[in-house]
Order: C-alpha cells, then structure tokens, then sequence
C-alpha cells in the first residue's frame, strides 16, 4: 500500500465515522417530529380563511339590501316631499285663482264704467261739434265756434324742410305725382326733386300712359333712375329701347310684357351693365336673350324667368360663357316646364350661388332635376315648390347638402313624415316651414319638429291628418317657446286638449288660425285668451258660441278676429247696430280695416261716428247696407283708400233678407235678384274716384 492511498483511506474512515457519531448524536438531542401536527395546522388555517370567506360572501349580501333600502326610503322621502308640494302649490294656485277671478271681475266692472263714462263724453262731444257745426251756417261767427268746429289754417308744404317734403312725395303714385305738379309752380318744383325720381312705376298707369310720355320721362331724368318697373305695359319697341339711356339702372321689372323682345333686351343689357335685379317672367326671350345674360349682366344678383317658355335646356348652358351669372342669388323658374334635368345640371354648372329657388306650377319637376340642381348649388337656404306634385322625401334627403332655413311646399300627396326626419336632423336652422295640403302628413311629422330652436312660423293647413297628440308632442319640445305663427286650418281633428298645451307653451304666439276646426269649443277660448301675445285668431267655422266670444273680448292686444261660419253664434253675441259702432269708434282709434258689410241695421250715423273717432281708417267695406245712403258713402271716399260699397240686398248664402228674416228653403233656392247683380257697379274706391 502506498502513502497516498493509505492517506485517503484514513481521510474516507475518519468521514465516515464522524457521519455515524453525527446522526446519532442529532437523533438524541432533537425530539422526533409528529407528522400530524402540520396538517392539522394546516385545516385549521384553511377553516379560518372559508369562514372568512363565507362572512364576506354574507356581509355583501348584506350590505347590498341596506343600501337598497336606503335607497327606496330616500326615494319615498323625495315622494312625499313632491306631493307636499304639490298639494301646497295646488293649494296656492286655487286661492290664486280665486284672487284672480275677483280682481278680473271687478276690472271688468271698473272698465264698463269706465267705458259708460267715456261713452257720455263721445257723445257730449259729437254734440257739441254737430252743434258747432249749425251755428257755422250763420254769418256771425266768433273765435270760439271757430274753435269748435276744430278748422285748421291754411298752410304751404312747401316751406317744410327738404327732408320732411321727400318722405312726403316718396308715398305717392306717379299719377299722383304728375296731378301734384299741375296745382302750382311752388308743387311743381317739389315734384321736380331729383330723389323722387330714382324709382318710377310705370304699372300703375299702364292703360293711360303713352310711349311719348314714357321716352321724355326716361330721356329726363335717365342720370338718376335706378329703378323701373313695366309690369303689363304694352309699349312699343322704340319706347322699350329708350330704357338703355338709363346707365345707372339697378332695377328692371319688364314682366307680362307682350312685346318684349331679344332685340330690345340687346339695347338694354348694352347700355346697363349694373342691372342687379331682373324680372322677365311671362315674356317671349328666347335663348338669345339667355346669351345675353353673362355677357353683360356681370352682377346680376336676382333674376326671374317664370313662365318664359321659349328658351331651352341650351339657353340655361349659356348662362356659364364669358364671365358667367356666378353672382345670381335669387332664381325663380316657376312654369318653365320645358326644362329638363339637363337644364337643371347646367343652372348649378353656371349658378351655384343661388340661395333662394322659386319653382312653382312646374308638374314636370322630379327628385332627379333637384338632386341634379344642389349636387353643386350647396348655399340654398329657400326653397319654394307649390304645384310641383311629383317631388318626394328624396328631395329633402338631395337638399340635405344646404342649410335651409325656409320651406314652402303645397298641394302634394307623396310627401310622409320621412321628410321632417331628415329636417330635424340637418336644418337645424330652419325658421319657415310651409307644407300646405299635404295629405300625407301626420302626427308623426310634428313630434320631429318639437327639438327645432329656430322655427318661428308654421304652417300645416290643410293637413287632414294631424290631431291633438301631434300638436302636444310638438309642443313639449323647445320649438314652442319660439314659435310666432301657427296655422292649423282645416286640421279636422284638433280639439280642447291640445290648446291648454298652447295657451301654457306658446308665449309669443302673435298668429293663430284654426279654420274649420270643428271640435274647438268655448273650453279652447279659455285657454286662447290666456294668450296675451296673440294679435291675430281665425276661429272660423268653429263650435264655439256666444259665451265664447264673451271670453275672448277679455282680451286686450287682439287686433284681428275672423269668426265667419260660427253658427253658434247670434245676434246675442254680435248685435251690431249704430250703438255698437258708436262705441267702436270711441275705443278703436288706431283702426286700420273694418268690414261691415252684411249689418242691415247700421245707418248714416255710424259713418259720422267713424269719421270724429276711426281717423287712421284706411279700407272699408259696407256691402249690402241698405239704410246707408250712397250719398253718405261718397263722402267717406276722401278719408279712407279703399272703399266697397252697396245698397243691394244680402245674397241668399248669408241666410237672411234685408230685413234681417232668416230665409227658408224656397228662398235659398231662388235665383239672385237683380240687385245683387249690380253689385260691381255700386262699389266704390277712391282710386276710382281721383281717376274719374
């Protein structure tokens, strides 16, 4: 054995027994270990964290009940707080409404009194000024019956400031001007002011008027006109051309002007450059006329071809040569059926800065010819399509590119609700909606208007469908706080229900028209009148009766009403005789329009009545008063504008005789008298009269 080996065999022995000593000495000092003290520890732990889990589970449970619980208390809470206000704002109101009724009842006995009180001084008055006017017979005459019969002292209008003469002259007629300038030199040179003469009318005299006239007219004042206007003047060619000498023309209306021509519109657009506005509607251009147009025209803003027939889809190319028509605004095609799509897509190649489209009596017009019309016309803010009965929904979906912010639709049966869809969701702007005689219209429709902001007139006449739910849904949104016009005529299913909405919503209504409403009661004026910002009501051919109208007289900003076909209400309601009239022309001094015609009973004393108190009276119209002498009507003639008179009996649609005797069957049926059938020749007008 060698020293290496034994040295590891040493080093291996001495390892070895030391591991032995080691084990047994750790198996002496150290206690054995029991296995199954761990695992019991181990299940206790795992007991503890179940429990815990099954406490949390429970306390969510728990907690999750009382939160609901509070939850449900707190709303009971808030419940019956609302219903202790409600119950104590029901408790103010109906003492409110007490206090109200009384202090309504006793101004109404304060104003009768009142107008008892102003009634005697009328009439004290009226005699005073009859007297006067006896005593101004005698020759003896002191300084204070003059001051009773109110006479004014001569005054010249000439020494009036420059300014005030104008806007004197600036009202009247260029007949009237002409008859001012024959009175004396002092008139004449006011008429001769060159301010008055930058507009002149030639259609108001169309049918006395001569082409001499017209042509020294034109050749005096040419530096100064701006504005002309031929509407149905039948002059000839020569006279036409002499509108050229007008290089400053701004405005020309030749419309329904039989002998147009292209030849004369050639003089014109040469000579006027700055024309802005032209009317050629019902005139015979042709697409020489249309070549013209961009040629010279360069700012034309607002052109009207209405009902001119002889020009082509090829004239309407015309407009896009040379400088263009790009500065057209307003274009109206109303009756120019002979355009087609084509005609369409070259109006938006040329024009596709219109804002305002008029296109009226045109059957031939399609959703294509608009859609061909906006794909770049997208500045369209009106439009107008009355006889136009093939346009559908898809022509609102086609106009969805522009910003409308006015409508006008009339006598079409393929518009639905779809179309008021798609002007809630892209014209919020929108302030006019027309959609007169659409038959396809209903509740529907109204409920997508309510969240308009801007709307501020309405009108849906004629649209049988629409009832008391579509007018509440369309109230609750906020388009009824801006509302000023609404008009619901002949929408048949409209009833009580629907006006407590308005009267509660509507606070700046100003125009209200329910025509032939039939289901409106007395309970509906109720809630009208508490519209005090209404100025206008059409309750015609309603139910409503006497008491009605007894309710509406509390109003006090009503100015005008139409209760025409209201069969409810008699002669109780409405008794009008001179008394009435007396009283009428004591209060309604700011009188504009009064129509009489019918009322068998008023007399010549009415119309000296209306004459001391009515002095703003502009038209009047006694058809078929018999106790009013013609004489009496004539001298009404130098007040007022417009005057319709006669002493014929009423027709036999009114009901009743001349005598005011209801008529029976046999009489309805009888032909009418001669009488009425000179009813043209006993109306007067002071037009008439200054012309005779």
């Amino acid at each position: 054995v060698t020293p290496e080996l034994m040295i590891k065999a040493c080093t291996f022995y001495a390892g070895r027994l030391l591991k032995t000593h080691f084990y047994t000495w750790r198996e002496r000092t150290i206690p054995p270990i029991n296995e199954d003290d761990p695992l019991a520890e181990k299940m206790e732990k795992a007991a503890e964290y179940y429990n815990f889990r099954l406490q949390r589970y429970v306390f969510r449970h728990w907690h999750s009940y009382v939160k609901a619980q509070k939850e449900q208390l707190k709303n009971k809470l808030l419940r019956i707080q609302q219903m202790f206000q409600c119950c104590k704002l029901i408790i103010i109101l109906n003492k409110w409404r007490d206090k109200a009724r009384y202090k309504n009842k006793k101004r109404e006995n304060e104003l009768m009194l009142k107008h008892e009180l102003q009634l005697r001084k009328w009439r004290s008055k009226l005699k005073l000024k009859v007297s006067a006017k006896e005593e101004s017979i005698c020759p003896k005459q002191d300084i204070s019956e003059v001051f009773l019969v109110d006479e004014i002292p001569a005054f010249d209008i000439s020494q009036l400031p420059k300014r005030a003469i104008l806007q004197i002259f600036s009202y009247l007629s260029l007949r009237d001007m002409i008859l001012c300038g024959q009175v004396n030199r002092s008139w004449l040179s006011m008429t001769q002011m060159n301010s008055l003469w930058t507009g002149i009318d030639f259609s108001t005299v169309k049918n006395i008027i001569t082409d001499k006239y017209v042509v020294s007219t034109l050749q005096r004042w040419r530096l100064n006109v701006l504005r002309l206007n031929f509407c149905g003047c039948v002059l000839r060619m020569k006279t036409l051309r002499s509108v050229s000498l007008c290089r400053n023309l701004q405005e020309l209306n030749v419309s329904d002007c039989p002998t147009l021509t292209d030849e004369s519109m050639r003089f014109i657009s040469e000579s006027c450059p700055g024309v802005l506005y032209l009317n050629l509607s019902n005139t015979a251009i042709t697409n020489r006329t249309m070549r013209l147009l961009p040629r010279y025209f360069h700012n034309l803003q607002n052109l009207s071809l209405a009902y001119c027939r002889k020009f082509t889809d090829k004239g309407l190319q015309y407009l896009n040569l040379g400088n263009g028509c790009h500065k057209l605004i307003y274009l109206d095609l109303s009756g120019c059926t002979q355009i087609s799509v084509q005609g369409f897509r070259n109006i938006a190649n040329s024009c596709s800065g219109i804002m305002h489209l008029t296109i009226n009596d045109m059957p031939t017009l399609t959703d294509n010819c608009v859609k061909a019309l906006v794909e770049k016309c997208h500045r369209i803010t009106s439009v107008v399509f009355i006889g136009a009965p093939h346009i559908s929904d898809y022509t609102f979906k086609a106009l969805s590119t522009c910003d409308l912010r006015k409508i006008r639709f009339e006598g079409n049966k393929r518009i639905t609700d779809a179309c008021f869809e798609f002007i809630d969701k892209n014209y919020p702007n929108i302030s006019h909606i027309y959609m007169v005689d659409c038959k396809g219209l209903t509740d529907g429709s109204l409920k997508s208007l309510s969240p308009l902001k801007q709307l501020t007139v309405l009108n849906l006449a004629n649209c049988v469908r629409i009832g008391d739910m579509g007018l509440i849904q369309f109230l609750d949104g906020p388009v009824s706080t801006k509302i000023r016009e609404l008009n619901l005529s002949n929408c048949i299913h409209l009833g009580d229900a629907s006006m407590a909405k308005l009267s509660e919503r509507c606070s700046n209504l100003n125009y209200l028209s329910l025509r032939n409403c039939e289901h409106l009661t007395d309970l509906a004026i109720e809630y009208i009148v508490n519209i005090f910002s209404l100025v206008s009501v059409d309750l015609s051919g309603t139910d409503i009766s006497n008491e009605g109208l007894m309710i509406l007289s509390r109003h006090r900003k009503l100015k005008e009403l139409s209760l025409s076909e209201c069969d409810r209400i008699t002669d109780i309601g409405i008794q009008i005789s001179d008394s009435a009239m007396e009283i009428l022309s004591a209060k309604c001094h700011y009188l504009h329009i009064l129509d009489i015609s019918g009322c068998i009973l008023l007399t010549d004393k009415m119309l000296e009545d209306i004459q001391m108190g009515c002095k703003q009276l502009r038209i009047l119209k006694m058809q078929y008063c018999r106790l009013i002498s013609k004489e009496a009507a004539k001298k009404m003639l130098s007040m007022v504008q417009q005057q319709e008179y006669s002493a014929a009996d009423p027709p036999h649609w009114f009901g009743y005789d001349f005598e005011g005797k209801p008529l029976t069957e046999e009489q309805d049926i009888k032909p009418l008298k001669d009488s009425e059938l000179t009813l043209n020749e006993s109306t007067y007008s002071s037009e008439e009269e200054v012309a005779a």
